[in-house]
């Protein structure tokens, strides 16, 4: 009888999920990311879809379409890893534990590597949600975590203390990489602002006044892309 009810349970919602609440998001102004890899794009977890947490405006989709293209143009074989997005309405509540995320204008790209051993580009990540493995700043940067730490903002540096990293080690950052996703989402005009760690920034030679710093409230962003329309 309990196994009866808990397959009921997926069932309904996995039909609530996938059928009847993308046509409730619509007049929200929210469509849903894709679900598998389409048009270059696709959720670096699958658990992202599941909860909910893969919706978008649909101007940001077209720019991720376009700029995941353009990557794929440039990087043969490339496919843009998303992170969380918004959930599907609810103009204003936050997606959890982003303070914000909460209007459908916000989403979250996984970095760009290549594999250790063979040095060769990867769509795979050192960290299977795409957060809390970092691109440490060096001795000769600024680090704006241990600043942002030593101000009181202990959540600052959360993610990576609950984050395993073992999978590091079989990753290299790829910078070149990483600058042109960025910098593509920076040339198009319906994106507003980007948050980098501002370590990176600077290695990366990244100009656009639209990448700024998040402020010490938030997160640290050596370890994803924060994207956001106007």
């Amino acid at each position: 009888m309990g196994l009866c009810k808990l397959l009921t349970f997926i069932v309904l919602y996995l039909l609530t999920t996938f059928i009847i609440v993308p046509v409730l998001a619509k007049p929200f102004g929210r469509v849903q990311l894709p679900v598998t890899a389409t048009n270059n794009l696709r959720p670096l977890t699958f658990m992202t879809c599941l909860l909910n947490r893969n919706y978008v405006r649909k101007d940001l989709r077209n720019v991720a379409y376009s700029v995941a293209s353009e990557m794929n143009k440039k990087y043969p074989g490339t496919v843009i890893n998303y992170l969380d997005a918004n959930f599907p309405f609810v103009n204003g509540f936050p997606l959890f534990p982003h303070l914000s995320h909460n209007d459908g204008k916000k989403m979250d790209l996984a970095f760009c590597y290549k594999d250790k051993q063979s040095l060769q580009e990867t769509n795979a990540t050192p960290s299977p949600i795409g957060y809390g493995i970092c691109e440490e700043p060096t001795a000769a940067e600024k680090n704006t975590t241990d600043f942002c730490v030593q101000q009181g903002y202990w959540q600052y540096s959360l993610l990576k203390s609950l984050m395993p990293q073992g999978r590091k080690k079989d990753f290299v950052f790829y910078p070149e990489k990483t600058r042109s996703l960025v910098e593509l989402f920076a040339h198009d005009n319906r994106i507003g602002k980007i948050f980098i760690e501002p370590h990176l920034k600077l290695r990366l030679q990244l100009t656009s006044d639209k990448i700024r710093f998040h402020g010490c409230q938030a997160v640290r962003h050596d370890d994803h892309i924060h994207v956001q329309l106007k």
